[in-house]
Formats: structure tokens, C-alpha cells, sequence
């Protein structure tokens, strides 16, 4: 039974979005959708010393209404300089810093990116990789888009021969299960609560912070604390490259 998540695309996402990803044959970023200020699209939290903190990606404000997350530009380069010093400044101590740090590094040092989804995608593939998630990641803009907001839904899971469905809790409150199932696609609602504890640094333990967290305390051990993690495969990984072409 083949099964297909579908989300937006987020900005260095907490280990919850990986886990969900693990949990799926195909993970779709669904970038084909009105991009939201304020929101994980462009932005997540980290722990330091003094507590939580966001790291926001500027995101160019054009004043069109309606623009699509995969039309979302970046606001200059300066914004990546500050996001590794942030980083490095407040993850130097943890245990697999060092191991992680010159891929990291050159990434937000080397590269360029000018659109928010391709900054997205290169990020949660890199990530994929580290953590040994074996799911195919596509984007929406891969296949047709048609009908409205569950129906988009439905032909999207159709085009990948998906015949299960799974979705985050959040969508209970709009998605029409019975436009699924007509088509002969099961909706399995998925799960972020019961996460366990790892080691962390900087006091009381926190859950909703970046998968970095995990990474730079956990290292090739990041796996276990998904849910999902027995279909995962751990494994030496290169650092995270430019997409080869437009993906936005």
C-alpha cells in the first residue's frame, strides 16, 4: 500500500514534520499555495542560554495578494551569514557539532538561494538524509494541479498512485474524508504527541525547535527518537548541495 503525505514546505522544520515524512512513501511539499507572513514557512525556533529563539529568513514583501509560497523571493544573502553564526554560537558544545559543522557551514556561508521553496526543499533533503529517511520527496509542481482545496488533495494522492492518505491532525477541521475514500484512498490522521526525550542542551527539555536540535545533540542516534524511525536507514551523508534546477 503505497502512502502519500502532503505539506508545506518549512524552513529548517522540528523533528515532528521528519517523523511524518518517515511515515510515507512519498512526501509531496505542497508549495502551490498561498504563501503565509508570519507563519513556518520562513522561519523556526532554536535553544540557547536565554531560551527560545527564531531564526526568519526575510522574505521579500510585494503586495500582491495571493503570492504562492513557490513565488516567495528571499530578502539578500546577509540573512544566512547571521543564521550560522547563531548556530554555531549557541550549538558549539554539543556532541555532534564538530561532525555536522562543515556542512552546515558551507552551506549557509557558500550557497545562494533566492526563492524560499528551493532554501526549503535543499534543507529538509539534507536533513532526510542525516537522519536515514529513505521517503521519495516530490513537489506539488511535479504534477497537475486541479480542483478546489481537498479535491487538489485527492488528485494530487491519484497522480501518485497513493491509496493512503496521510494527514496532519490540524486538517480535521477542513478536509472531506469522503472525497478520499470515493476515491478509494484511506485518510490516516497522524500522531505528534508521545515523543521522547534526548539530550539537550540549555535547561528544561523543549520539543518544538528545530530538527538541527536534534542533529547537533543526537547525531547518527536521531533516527530513534521518530516514531517512524524503524523505517529509517542511517548512513553517511554529503553536505547539502544546490538544487540542479527551478523547483520553485
Amino acid at each position: 500500500m503505497k502512502t502519500v503525505a502532503i505539506v508545506q514546505s518549512n524552513y529548517i522544520p522540528w523533528k515532528g514534520y521528519f517523523d511524518l515524512i518517515a511515515s510515507a512513501d512519498e512526501f509531496i511539499l505542497y508549495d502551490d499555495v498561498q504563501y503565509t507572513q508570519g507563519d513556518w514557512r520562513n522561519r523556526n525556533r532554536i535553544k540557547t542560554p536565554q531560551g527560545l529563539h527564531w531564526l526568519t529568513v526575510p522574505v521579500k514583501v510585494t503586495g500582491r495578494r495571493g503570492q504562492l509560497i513557490r513565488e516567495a523571493e528571499i530578502e539578500g544573502p546577509y540573512w544566512a551569514k547571521d543564521h550560522w553564526q547563531t548556530l554555531a554560537h549557541n550549538y558549539r558544545r554539543a556532541p555532534f557539532f564538530a561532525e555536522i559543522e562543515p556542512e552546515l557551514r558551507a552551506f549557509y556561508l557558500d550557497g545562494q538561494y533566492c526563492r524560499l521553496s528551493d532554501l526549503n526543499r535543499t534543507l529538509i533533503a539534507w536533513a532526510m538524509r542525516k537522519i536515514g529517511i529513505t521517503t521519495l520527496l516530490s513537489s506539488s509542481s511535479d504534477y497537475q494541479l486541479d480542483g478546489d482545496r481537498t479535491m487538489r488533495l485527492v488528485n494530487l494522492c491519484l497522480q501518485a498512485g497513493a491509496e493512503e492518505y496521510i494527514s496532519g491532525p490540524a486538517a480535521r477541521s477542513y478536509l472531506d474524508e469522503r472525497l478520499f475514500e470515493r476515491k478509494g484512498i484511506k485518510v490516516r490522521w497522524f500522531d505528534y504527541g508521545n515523543y521522547g526525550v534526548y539530550p539537550q542542551l540549555w535547561g528544561e527539555f523543549e520539543h518544538g525547535v528545530s530538527v538541527l536540535d536534534l542533529l547537533f545533540n543526537t547525531g547518527p542516534s536521531a533516527y530513534l527518537y521518530l516514531k517512524s524511525g524503524a523505517r529509517c536507514r542511517p548512513a553517511a551523508t554529503p553536505a547539502p548541495q544546490r538544487p540542479g534546477g527551478d523547483h520553485a
